[in-house]
């Protein structure tokens, strides 16, 4: 029989060696959880437009006592990997953010990528073929950056078949950028130095919905706008514009023109774009003799935008027309026949708001029959 000694030796021999065992296992489990940790991290996108602030941020494992596992060889850089100067969401991989660096250069774009934003940089060139490793380009953002007409390639965007959006805003370009893929949809041009939109500037661009041209130094658009099919948005307000292009796009629903020097509109003008619902020109030099008696006699037009310009009278406009506002004009006489050619219970304006303070009327100048005609305006201002 063993003695209580060695009993006891044996017993706690074997009480180590099965919690040795014991601590192995769960050391093993604890390091194999800990090595899955270490190589995830996770990414939150949230998408944000132009001049918000990126709503992606990393988050990664708090860090632990335990040595850090040894970093890989550093190795040549793929063409498909994200250059050092930008951010490529893990969950977004088409995406690459290289916006708001004070970047002074363009990095190499990845194939893959789909969506680029370059805005709020440096940027003062784009050197030739600079996007053409990047043929699946849908959106391109280069706003907000310095870049020139002389310092473009001949054909930057010329690969880019797929390109659907163009921002190239608040830059230092004095002509529109050509040739443009067939396949845009919306052209940012506003804030630059452009002064002519030659006739063949917009060739082909069948696919164009929205123009922003405005805050430029345009003398002349010419009959730039008739071939774009599908154009619903032309902005040309803040421009040195003479005369009204010519030729409107049937498909056109909204034109802005307003603060520049236009001082007629031929006759029957707007009835080539049935659609068109917003048509602002404040901020002109509009006056009743360079306007006939049809010019807005438009039944698709909603709202008609006229004031501050250099008109007498109130010209007459569709009874669909719901806005109306001539503030800021030369007007001296209140004419119901503008609204009403007709006046009785059938036949009256669908007008809501007429907006004609800033003018010389009168308020008893009002006709007597002008509350029959004008019997859906909530807002009148005299």
């Amino acid at each position: 029989m063993p003695r209580p000694t060695a009993l006891i030796l044996i017993l706690a021999g074997l009480c180590a060696s099965s919690l040795g065992q014991y601590n192995e296992e769960e050391d093993l489990a604890w390091l194999q959880y800990y090595l899955r940790q270490s190589r995830a991290s996770s990414y939150n996108y949230v998408p944000y437009y132009e001049e918000e602030s990126p709503a992606y941020a990393y988050s990664y494992p708090s860090a632990t006592d335990t040595e850090p596992e040894p970093e890989p060889e550093p190795q040549q850089a793929a063409p498909w990997r994200c250059p050092q100067e930008c951010d490529c969401p893990p969950n977004f991989s088409s995406a690459m953010y290289c916006d708001t660096r004070n970047l002074r250069y363009l990095p190499f774009v990845p194939s893959r990528m789909k969506y680029v934003y370059f805005q709020n940089n440096l940027v003062t060139s784009i050197q030739e073929g600079a996007f053409d490793n990047a043929t699946e380009l849908e959106w391109l953002a280069l706003h907000n950056n310095q870049i020139s007409s002389e310092k473009m390639g001949k054909k930057v965007f010329g690969k880019l078949q797929r390109l659907e959006r163009l921002y190239m805003n608040n830059n230092n370009l004095t002509r529109l950028p050509s040739p443009l893929p067939r396949s845009l949809r919306e052209l940012h041009l506003s804030y630059n130095q452009i002064s002519k939109v030659p006739p063949n500037a917009l060739e082909g661009l069948e696919n164009l919905t929205a123009l922003y041209l405005s805050h430029n130094f345009i003398f002349e658009m010419g009959a730039s706008l008739k071939g774009l099919k599908s154009l619903i948005l032309a902005d040309l307000s803040y421009n040195n514009l003479r005369k009204v292009p010519d030729g409107l796009p049937a498909s056109l629903e909204q034109l802005y023109l307003e603060y520049n020097y236009i001082n007629a509109i031929p006759d029957e003008y707007f009835q080539v774009s049935p659609r068109l619902l917003y048509v602002r020109m404040s901020h002109n030099s509009l006056t009743n003799q360079g306007l006939s008696s049809n010019t807005f006699n438009s039944s698709s037009i909603l709202e008609l935008d006229l004031s501050y310009n250099r008109l007498q009278k109130i010209p007459r406009v569709n009874t669909n027309l719901e806005n109306l506002y001539l503030q800021g004009n030369q007007i001296n006489e209140f004419s119901i026949s503008s609204f009403c050619s007709v006046v009785d219970v059938v036949n009256y304006s669908r007008l809501q708001v007429l907006r004609l303070d800033g003018n010389a009327i009168k308020r008893n100048a009002v006709p007597p029959d002008a509350p029959l005609c004008l019997r859906r305006a909530t807002v009148i201002e005299i």
